[in-house]
């Protein structure tokens, strides 16, 4: 089995480091925990996983935490996670061999992201690019750091999915915890952004910044600005941009200006249950509703394939289908949905059940 190093780095993770640790240890690979400055337990419960634990002076730079963790592993391949993140499928030997049908690529692992919406605990699945070889690369950048090659620096190489998904905790702290954690990295963000004006990336996760703590208007500003800078559609941070931008301008009265900018571009972005839900939205939101170009699209993000990706297309689209019957008077049928959308969890979808069956 070709050795493998695990990298982790953390400040204060007492409450999630075990967790993290825990289903790693049961593997026969290297651990290595990067410490930045923890004040609490978090380097006495590592302890009980690892013995390779290494401090770290923290000068507001992720990529310098992160590259040191690399010279402290001891194997040329490795996997980096994050405290909280936690393992619940790995299918090791498919792991190695996929790392040695790819010794130069990087590899994405599955990352169930939770959150609370709508009253209902949903996930945000995506993939993260986090198995490498040291050799050929290392990190880039002072906050959302990217992996690139070692000799140029470029943000292009071959990506390839690896059997590996892990649940990602860090968005169910309650939005006070949120804000403190985007007014960090909106510090870091807006210090990179006078030194790299030009670059959209920066723009970009200072929206995620403000979307996440559900300040929608300037979350829209700030994906405007990426926007109109040079963009590779095909990368996957701008895949996640034209939902993130499309939910802000929905929930911020830009409906009609989310279907002008999204429809010349929209094959760009046309392979994604996402898209498809938030675009269905822009057709409902509009000053003259267009329910039955809605629906098509939450039709199509039904037909998405990606069984883990529960909610956008599974209960969301179920839902949004129920209320566009709804809208068009077809009460038998909006039931029916919304019964489907119920029986995935849906709390919104219960209600509204509950609300036409008593007429």
């Amino acid at each position: 089995m070709t050795p493998l190093s695990i990298c982790i780095i953390g400040k204060n993770e007492e409450k999630h480091i075990e967790n993290c640790l825990a289903p790693l240890a049961v593997y026969p690979f290297e651990i290595v925990y990067v410490d930045t400055g923890s004040t609490d337990r978090t380097k006495e419960l590592a302890a009980n996983f690892t013995d390779h634990i290494y401090d770290f002076v923290w000068i507001d730079d992720f990529s310098a935490a992160r590259n040191f963790a690399l010279e402290k592993a001891s194997h040329e391949y490795v996997l980096f996670l994050d405290c909280d993140e936690y393992l619940t499928e790995l299918d090791a030997d498919s792991l190695v061999l996929s790392l040695e049908e790819h010794p130069r690529g990087v590899g994405m692992l599955l990352r169930n992201n939770y959150f609370e919406a709508n009253g209902t605990q949903t996930n945000y699945p995506d993939r993260v690019e986090r198995l490498f070889s040291k050799k050929y690369f290392h990190y880039k950048g002072i906050i959302h750091e990217q992996v690139v090659h070692r000799t140029d620096d470029s943000p292009f190489y071959e990506c390839y999915e690896i059997p590996l998904i892990v649940d990602h905790a860090g968005y169910s702290g309650g939005i006070e915890a949120m804000r403190q954690k985007a007014d960090r990295n909106n510090t870091l963000l807006f210090r990179e952004i006078k030194k790299n004006p030009k670059d959209p990336y920066l723009y970009f996760q200072v929206g995620q910044s403000y979307n996440g703590i559900c300040d929608y208007e300037n979350a829209y500003v700030y994906y405007k600005k990426s926007f109109a800078l040079p963009l590779n559609t095909k990368e996957p941070w701008v895949q996640i941009m034209a939902t993130s931008c499309i939910n802000a301008m929905n929930h911020t009265g830009r409906s009609e200006e989310a279907r002008k900018f999204f429809e010349p571009i929209y094959d760009h972005f046309a392979n994604d249950a996402n898209f498809y839900c938030s675009m269905g939205n822009v057709y409902l939101n509009l000053d003259s509703p267009q329910p039955l170009k809605a629906m098509a699209e939450y039709i199509k993000a039904l037909q998405c394939p990606d069984a883990r990706e529960k909610g956008a297309n599974s209960f969301l689209p179920y839902y949004n289908i129920g209320l566009v019957n709804e809208m068009l008077g077809n009460k038998a049928a909006a039931l029916t949905f919304y019964q489907k959308a119920a029986d995935l969890g849906f709390a919104p979808a219960t209600n509204r059940l509950h609300a036409l069956e008593k007429f």
